[in-house]
């Protein structure tokens, strides 16, 4: 009676989950510590996978605490890493672990770029492996017991959880073994299991009857509703069904015998004649159905030595009358067992390998807030740039501070020669060319990677419509066209920027051939910038006149304010605050982050007082550039006018302007640097991923076509029958051939429901000439056709193929003679000593079976003996 089913596990092939995990955390984490502690965590993900799942598991606890700690860190890092198809790409291969195979084609399997679905095997291997633990316990003592109602219910638990969630993990149609409806039976089966071990500690304990006869009931109920879930599917082995039909009566006669016992301590001796003997028919049908699955005789014996006592004491004693089955109350139920819920985590001993790595929620969130930062920052950044510029600008168009240092008018002014001697040390005017010939290289490099990473997506994407141009509705995988969309668009958008940064380019070598001249001038020494400057006559009276001081104080207050900026451009880059600790809080709290109202909000409160500055240097600088061109105006009217003062103002003001220009052009083209620079990591990180998602595709292509080349082979050839030889409708006429008069034997069972081969052709009738075999009246058997069939008979259900060989030694077709009343199509092909029983299932095709004397098979060519 103690026949328990166990689950069989799943098996996988082996996954480098190391070498993925480690790229994605050096694309996205910087170097450092911290990054190398997370590639270490990656390789023990990986060693602790081979250990789980790579190979075959002892039924001990120790293995099922190793399946259980891989379980909980793949639900730990699923929302840490995103694994997906066109992210981290890592192909989990399952097979399915109720399919034996077949010769040709071998076992089913599944793969898929799913967590969730490695997720869902590696749960349903927990359950399985639970079950087989507990079916080895030793249910003699209290322990053993104990042990196997907990795997039981934590197998049912599994398994239910599976059925509640696989669908939603895979997105798409699962093996059989991880269907709703399979694993729901297991789940079941599991729990009916866990009733029956309880059943036995309640006995074992010799608590009262009508506990025990409730509890045997509610495990009945338990195996019929099993038995009920599976009766008509094939998903689950053949042995499983005659299994939880025996359990089921089995339970059912253990509530019967106990409630016959409270029947007996009622005196209701009718009832407990009633109740053992429908117990004793329950363990009879028992017997005679399954005593190959199940032993039964103890509990029979018992119950029969009951039925026997109560019968014979009924008969000379009591005389009660015993009610019929249909009268008896119902046993009522006690279920003392529940599906253990799957709460992550599920083992004791589980340590996250990522602890110190923040959700990929909160990665997202700080990769928003870090845009936020930047953009306000370089927003502050370049309003107080182009004030700066625009302050320049002005200054270089009144020709200060240039005007009001020109005394002598026949010297170079001391603010064009500072700009002079600035200009020559950054290195004037080759460093301008330098930067703008290292441009096109630059450019040229990130197309480069751009296009190779395009051209890898679009020969894998070609691949893929032919194949399923090919092999149609068998082509069952995500089409790259879908697949590759976000990488398409992230590979337009670079392309994008590369064609705004190439007329920024351009428009920075249009402003420098219009400055060419003025800045080369700016870098030569100061004899020859004092030669190209025309003299004009001194204005010496003008230069203790209040407007020139007043101008002088304007200007100095102008170069505070920006040095005031410089400050502030340094204040604003420093800043730096780490938001991880306050989108960890608003997950654990609400459990999901608002990233924006959280942004905006800490970001006010950190850069708040730096804007508010930024505001405060523009408008005192539009206050200081209206009151410097109010006194330029009182400076102008009071300064003598001629054309060579003119002149020479002219081109100190051009001088002014070339220094601002070659200072910005510079500035721009080591920008434009840094951003080629930039752009290239960022490219070949996009080709990293474009390359690893095809690599992953192409292996998830070849595995596609191994299995498809499988099923193909398991397929059943359907040969066309050939048309019947002329010779064998010759005699008939064209009449129908008469029906045979012997049965056709029943064609046997086909078991599982794969294709099958095509059956073997039936064998040729050996002629007199070349077999003369004895009848039962001693003449020799004729070729000829039976009397009431013609030549012309049906043809065969199989396409037939040669005559068979007739040499000596080949089995079953000997050329000797027989026995008398010997016939040799009743042995068949396995010279078996009594004919094979056969049967059919409904609606199957006939199998064609050994044949009988006088069936009217067509007459095969002649071939004489050489």
């Amino acid at each position: 009676m103690a026949t328990f089913i166990s689950v069989q596990s799943k098996k996988t092939s082996e996954v480098d989950l190391a070498k993925p995990l480690c790229k994605f955390i050096q694309q996205t984490y910087p170097a450092g510590e911290a990054q190398n502690d997370h590639c270490r965590a990656a390789e023990e993900l990986n060693k602790l996978r081979k250990s789980a799942v790579g190979r075959p598991l002892d039924k001990h606890e120790s293995s099922l605490e190793t399946l259980m700690r891989y379980y909980d860190q793949l639900c730990s890092i699923e929302p840490k890493f995103p694994f997906s198809e066109n992210q981290i790409c890592v192909t989990f291969t399952w097979k399915d672990a109720f399919d034996k195979g077949s010769l040709f084609g071998g076992s089913v399997k599944l793969a898929l770029a799913s967590l969730g679905y490695e997720k869902t095997c590696v749960l349903f291997n927990c359950g399985a492996l639970a079950s087989q633990i507990a079916s080895e316990q030793n249910l003699d003592n209290d322990e053993g017991l104990k042990t196997a109602a907990k795997h039981y219910q934590f197998a049912s638990g599994a398994f239910q959880h599976i059925k509640e969630t696989v669908l939603s993990a895979l997105n798409r149609e699962p093996t059989v073994d991880i269907s709703p409806d399979t694993v729901g039976t297991l789940s079941l089966i599991m729990l009916a299991q866990a009733q029956e071990v309880f059943f036995l500690k309640a006995t074992r304990d010799k608590m009262k009857d009508a506990i025990i006869a409730k509890l045997a009931n509610q495990a009945a109920d338990y195996y019929g509703d099993a038995f009920k879930q599976c009766q008509y599917k094939d998903t689950l082995p053949k042995e499983v069904f005659p299994v939880l039909a025996a359990k089921h009566c089995i339970m059912q006669a253990n509530a019967e015998y106990h409630q016959s016992i409270l029947a007996k301590q009622q005196k209701k001796f009718g009832e407990e004649i009633g109740r053992l003997q429908h117990a004793s028919d329950l363990i009879k049908t028992v017997a005679s159905r399954y005593d190959e699955y199940v032993n039964v005789k103890d509990l029979s014996d018992k119950i029969n030595r009951a039925l026997t006592a109560a019968k014979k004491d009924n008969d000379f004693i009591y005389h009660d009358r015993v009610p019929d089955l249909k009268d008896l109350d119902p046993i009522g139920k006690a279920s003392l067992v529940k599906s253990t819920s799957v709460v992550v985590p599920i083992s004791q001993k589980f340590t996250d390998l990522f602890e110190k790595m923040v959700p990929l929620a909160v990665q997202q969130s700080l990769s928003l807030y870090n845009q936020r930062k930047a953009d306000l920052v370089n927003r502050s950044i370049a309003q107080m740039r182009e004030a700066t510029n625009l302050a320049n600008g002005v200054l270089a168009s009144l020709n200060l501070p240039a005007a009001i240092e020109d005394v002598s008018g026949d010297s170079v002014p001391q603010s064009i020669l500072q700009k002079s001697k600035s200009v020559i040390e950054q290195g004037g005017i080759q460093t301008i060319d330098q930067l703008i010939k290292d441009l096109p290289e630059l450019l040229q490099r990130n197309r480069e990677i751009l296009d190779e990473s395009l051209r890898l997506l679009s020969e894998e994407e070609a691949t893929d419509n032919d194949l399923r141009a090919k092999f149609k509705e068998r082509w069952q995988r995500t089409p790259s066209s879908e697949l590759y969309k976000p990488l398409r668009a992230e590979g337009a958008n670079v392309s994008n920027i590369l064609d705004k940064a190439i007329q920024a380019d351009g428009h920075v070598k249009e402003r420098y051939q219009t400055h060419r001249d003025t800045i080369s001038l700016l870098c030569k020494p100061e004899p020859e910038l004092n030669a190209a400057i025309p003299s004009a006559n001194p204005a010496k009276t003008l230069q203790g006149s209040e407007v020139v001081s007043v101008l002088r104080s304007l200007l100095a207050s102008l170069d505070e304010v920006k040095k005031e900026r410089e400050q502030l451009e340094n204040d604003l880059k420093s800043v730096n605050f780490d938001m991880t600790s306050k989108f960890l809080t608003a997950l654990a709290q609400d459990g999901a982050i608002n990233e924006e109202a959280i942004s905006v909000t800490e970001l006010d409160r950190i850069y708040g007082s730096l804007t508010h500055k930024v505001q405060e240097t523009l408008k005192k600088q539009d206050e200081l550039l209206k009151n410097i061109q109010n006194a330029h105006q009182e400076f102008s009217k009071m300064k003598q006018s001629n054309n060579e003062s003119n002149l020479r103002e002219e081109v100190l003001k051009n001088l002014a302007v070339a220094n601002d220009n070659f200072v910005e052009l510079v500035a721009n083209l080591k920008e434009g640097t840094k951003f080629y620079n930039e752009l290239t990591e960022i490219l070949l990180k996009f080709q990293n991923k474009c390359s690893d998602i095809v690599f992953a595709r192409k292996t998830e292509r070849d595995e596609l076509l191994k299995d498809l080349q499988q099923s193909i082979a398991r397929e059943p050839s359907a040969p066309s029958i050939p048309s019947q030889p002329a010779y064998q409708t010759a005699a008939a006429g064209g009449s129908k051939p008469a029906a045979s008069t012997t049965p056709t034997p029943a064609p046997r069972t086909m078991v599982s429901s794969k294709p099958q081969p095509p059956a073997r052709p039936p064998p040729p009738v050996i002629s007199t000439a070349s077999a003369p075999v004895s009848t039962a009246t001693g003449a020799t058997a004729s070729p000829a056709p039976l009397p009431g069939s013609s030549a012309a008979s049906t043809a065969p259900s199989q396409a037939q193929g040669p005559p068979y060989p007739t040499y000596p030694g080949y089995p079953g077709y000997c050329q000797m003679p027989m026995p008398m009343g010997y016939n040799p199509y009743t042995y068949g092909q396995y010279n078996l000593p009594y004919a094979p029983q056969m049967y059919q299932n409904p609606g199957q095709a006939p199998y064609p079976g050994p044949q009988q004397p006088g069936y009217p098979y067509p007459q095969q060519p002649y071939y004489p003996q050489q």
